[in-house]
This record gives C-alpha cells, structure tokens and sequence, in this order.
C-alpha cells in the first residue's frame, strides 16, 4: 500500500469511528447551537459589568472624520445616542444611497492612525452579493512597530429575533473561550459596547493575537472591527500585540463616518421563529440552573453560570479546584439515538445499562476531545418517551484549559444522580 493510500485508509477508519463514539444530537442541532452560542455571549457579559470601566478612555478619539458623509455635527442618527446620550425613537430602516465596497475601504482608511501604510485593501459594498451579504472592509496596516489584518462589517439586527441569538455582541464564556479577555459597557442612549482580547486560535493563549470590537447601537445596528498580529487571519504565528489598541478599534466602530453605510443597511431577511420550524420541546434554563445546583456538594463556590432553553453549564470550586458542569436536556431523542446508547466503539471507560423502568443510561470516563489532558465524565440518560439528559463534568474550568484538579469533582454516582432527576422536565 503506497503512502496516500495508507492515509486515506487512516482517514475513512478515523471517521468511521467518530460517527460511532458521538451519538447524533436532535434533529434542530444547528438551530440550537446558534441560540445557545448567542445566549451564553450574553449571560457572559452581564457577568463582567463590572470590568466594564476599563472601556471608558476607549471611547474618545476619531471622532471627526465624514468619508461618507454626515450632519453639520458629524454625527450619525444612528450612533447619536451612543456618542451623546440623546434618547431617541427607534427608526424604521429607511431607503438610502447604496455604497460601494471602495467607499467601506475609504472610510476605513481615513479613520487610522496617520504613519502607517495600507495594502491588500478590498471592500463590499451594500449593494454586492445575494441576500444576507454585510458591507464590509478589509486591508493589511503596516507601521514601524509591525503589521496587522483589519477587517469592519456592518450589519442590522432583526428586531423579531431576540438579540442573544444573532450578531456578533456579548462575551462568550469562559467554558468556550477560557483566554477571551472581553468587557461589556452599556452606552448612554442604550448602546451596547464590547471590547475583547483574544487569539486566533481560542483553545490556547499563545499565537497570533485577534483583538475586537463590536458596538450595538439602540436602534439595532452593529459594527464589527477585528485586528489579527502580524497580518491576515493565520499569516503569523507570532504572539506580539496587533500596532492598533483596543482604544483606537473602538474610536473607529463609534466614528459617525459610517453614517452612510449604516443608513444603507437592508432590512434583515425574515427569519422562522424556532417553535413554527422544529416543534419541539425545551427545557428553560431557568429550571436547568435551580436542578443542577441543588445537586452540588455544599460549601462550594459556582461561577461563570450560563444557562438557555435546554442547556446550563457552570464552574463549581470545591476549594480543590474549578470544574466545569454542564446538563443537557433534550425531548423526542429516541429515533436519533437509535443504537447509540451503547458502549459500542466508545474510547475511554464506558458502561450501559438499562434499568427497570426502560430507561438507557451510558457512564463514559474519557479525556478531551480538544486534545488537551482534561478529563471528561459524563452519564447519557435516554427514557422510554424520548426524553434525554445529559450531565457531564470536567476537571477544568473549561475542556480547551489547563487541568485545575487530579479528578472531576463530583464523581459518576453524582453525575447519575443529576442526569435521572425528572425536575429538569417541565411535564
């Protein structure tokens, strides 16, 4: 067998077996996974209020210029209350001149630091593309203390859907992104200002640095700046800090030099509500968060909490070190779960049983799926009317973060204990 046909084979053989180690999750996985991802940004957030301060000397400066144009006062109605605190009506998205991806590279330009050259700048602009295409610029920026890839997008939420399930706003949380260094700041008039400090690859804290910024302005529209170290997203491995600060990033997504692209902005396309689409049942998070901390030994300490219809994940400290915990709630799972609640190919310590009522409970003792040397433990219950629980710990703080304690906390008579509570249901 030559080399490539021996990696091939590796391959088919690898994938193979990861269909068979993770059984599938219900049919509305990608609805789940987007809601879930943009609610825990959110609940992050609200934890970190009082870190905000640090942005406020980020709000000044690069305020003047008008690329695109503007009022007498070189303010946009859009970002009028973020940059003045005048409270105004929300608009309706009114028609406006398009512009053009030269005039986002133009105004992006104009809005840098001066000493600095620019390259490989392109644009798009409100007019380019299909549906769902953002305006949009991006260059390389070089000075003396090195380059860096700044890309801005321009976007308008829906006011139908909650802002926790779309844009680019709000912190993630520690268990997604242990290295994030993120802020949330609410504005005057009702503006939402995140700053975060993170790295192209956010499962370790070396590498290139990504840095940015995303302002939500009270009447929905959000501007995006991200910086990456040493050029384009990828192109350097080195972990020295990008030439722009977090403080001129911010100048730049708060500039009223954007006032004619966020004025050109499409009405966001109709999106389905979530019940009409899938039908299903969901646990409140609420109800998830109360369960799952009645079952934590007393006399330690819960963190980081960030719970969503169908899905609570936290840090418990026992004073021996973090551990994540998180429970997973799921209804109508018995067809997707079909032949998966055994043993069968699992990697690590795995035990199935099922107990007098029907009810199929998988035990696994594993480590890490994201390569690093956590330890995973989890207890997978399925009931006989499709009802699913999942509890699972790991002896970090996060799966991705360095290993904080010998063991997970709780231990699997614990983890059963949590995953067979029927309080989690709300019938």
């Amino acid at each position: 067998m030559s080399l490539d046909e021996e990696f091939e084979a590796r391959v088919a053989r690898a994938m193979s077996r990861a269909t068979v180690e993770f059984p599938p999750h219900s049919a509305d996985l990608v609805r789940r996974s987007v809601g879930r991802g943009r609610r825990m940004r959110l609940f992050a957030a609200a934890r970190i209020t009082a870190a905000a301060a640090a942005v406020v000397t980020a709000g000044g400066g690069l305020l003047a210029t008008g690329a695109l144009g503007g009022h007498g006062d070189g303010t946009t109605d859009q970002l009028r209350t973020a940059t003045r605190g005048r409270a105004t009506e929300q608009p309706t998205p009114r028609a406006a001149s398009p512009v053009s991806g030269e005039e986002m590279v133009r105004t992006l330009k104009s809005l840098l630091p001066p000493g600095g050259t620019v390259s490989a700048a392109s644009g798009t602009g409100t007019q380019d593309g299909g549906p769902g295409v953002r305006p949009a610029a991006e260059l390389t920026y070089t000075t003396a203390r090195g380059s860096s890839g700044i890309d801005i997008t321009l976007a308008r939420l829906d006011p139908r859907i909650p802002g926790e399930q779309q844009g680019d706003g709000g912190c993630l949380p520690v268990e997604v992104r242990p290295y994030d260094k993120c802020t949330t700041e609410k504005l005057p008039g009702g503006a939402v200002l995140n700053t975060t400090k993170s790295f192209t690859y956010p499962n370790g804290d070396t590498g290139q640095k990504r840095w940015y910024v995303v302002l939500t302005t009270a009447e929905g529209a959000q501007l995006t700046v991200q910086e990456f170290g040493g050029g384009g997203e990828k192109a350097s491995a080195d972990d020295t800090d990008p030439p722009l600060s977090i403080a001129q990033l911010t100048s730049i997504v708060r500039s009223p030099a954007w006032e004619k692209a966020i004025a050109a902005l499409p009405a966001p396309e109709p999106t389905p509500t979530t019940a009409a689409s899938t039908g299903r049942q969901h646990a409140p998070g609420t109800r998830l968060s109360q369960v799952l901390k009645a079952h934590l030994p007393r006399g330690g300490t819960v963190s980081d909490e960030n719970a969503g219809d169908g899905l609570v994940q936290l840090v418990y400290d026992d004073g021996h070190g973090k551990n994540m915990v998180e429970v997973d709630v799921q209804y109508g799972m018995t067809t997707d779960l079909a032949g998966h609640m055994g043993c069968a190919g699992v990697t690590g310590h795995c035990e199935a049983t099922t107990l007098d009522d029907g009810t199929r409970v998988k035990k696994v003792r594993g480590t890490s799926e994201k390569g690093g040397s956590a330890q995973v433990w989890l207890v997978d219950t399925l009931y006989p009317d499709g009802r699913r629980v999942v509890a699972r710990e790991v002896n970090s703080f996060a799966e991705s973060a360095p290993v904080t304690r010998s063991r997970p906390a709780l231990g699997m008579d614990r983890l059963l204990g949590i995953a067979l509570d029927k309080r989690f249901f709300t019938d």
